[in-house]
């Protein structure tokens, strides 16, 4: 696919996507839904790519649904407005359960369903000066629906109620206490935190056993208990026969360090 809207590059074992309307304060329409839902699948499928980091170009990271684009959906009748909102859905899904970790590196303005793309991220960088989180869908008439569970899988359902019903932007300070980032980094700092943070995780994990505790974490949550456990196990057992984990083991028997 050509992309518009976005941009998708890989240096060594990191894909860069980049939220590219600047002009619009990166805000989402169906165009860059698609195009992000493609990148993060294209990158997924990248054999090279260890780490997804997704950030914004220009002053913000994502300022949400972009409004002219929302303003012609209330022309519009219930089933496109479902057939969009399945489509957002489809990429925070996407983003949520990809089988690489996702790095956000919030540049700016993370609002609506910029806030709800970051939190479906596995970690979230914050710029201390200029990053912001927040939800004001209540006071724009509007809900922040699609992006909820992801707000409570990062937050906690109780934070996440306090959050959305008062429609809060949180300063970077805020969000760091409220669970929504991992980090908050002086902005000329950004970039060089995430990146070297992305780049020592593909030294220090194997890309075998990332790949199987993601797919754990998503798929353990639609279970039930009992069958939670048994996948498990499952999964325990398929570990052991990886060649990731015998190289591992045997590192850690002779007291070598490993670098993946």
């Amino acid at each position: 696919m050509t992309y518009t809207t976005i941009t998708l590059e890989r240096k060594e074992r990191v894909a860069t996507i980049t939220l590219n309307r600047p002009e619009r304060r990166n805000a989402l329409d169906d165009v860059m839904i698609r195009e992000l839902t493609d990148a993060f699948l294209t990158a997924n499928r990248d054999t090279d790519a260890r780490i997804v980091v997704i950030t914004g170009e220009g002053k913000a990271f994502c300022s949400g649904m972009d409004l002219e684009y929302l303003r012609k959906f209330t022309e519009m009748g219930e089933h496109e407005n479902l057939e969009d909102a399945r489509n957002l859905l489809t990429l925070l899904r996407t983003v949520h359960t990809l089988r690489k970790p996702v790095i956000a590196m919030v540049n700016g303005a993370a609002l609506g369903g910029g806030c709800g793309l970051a939190s479906a991220c596995d970690f979230v960088f914050l710029s201390r000066e200029h990053g912001k989180m927040g939800v004001p869908e209540v006071k724009l008439g509007f809900l922040p629906a699609v992006i909820l569970v992801f707000l409570i899988k990062r937050m906690g359902e109780g934070a996440a109620r306090e959050f959305v019903l008062k429609g809060e932007i949180l300063g970077s300070a805020e969000a760091l206490a409220k669970g929504l980032c991992t980090r908050v980094v002086g902005h000329s700092e950004l970039g060089e935190a995430a990146y070297r943070f992305a780049d020592e995780m593909c030294v220090s994990t194997s890309a075998s056993s990332i790949s199987l505790t993601k797919d754990l974490l998503t798929r353990m949550t639609d279970m039930s208990l009992h069958e939670a456990m048994e996948y498990a196990a499952h999964l325990n057992a398929l570990a052991r026969k990886t060649d990731d984990f015998k190289k591992g083991l045997e590192s850690f028997l002779r007291k070598e360090p490993r670098q993946w």
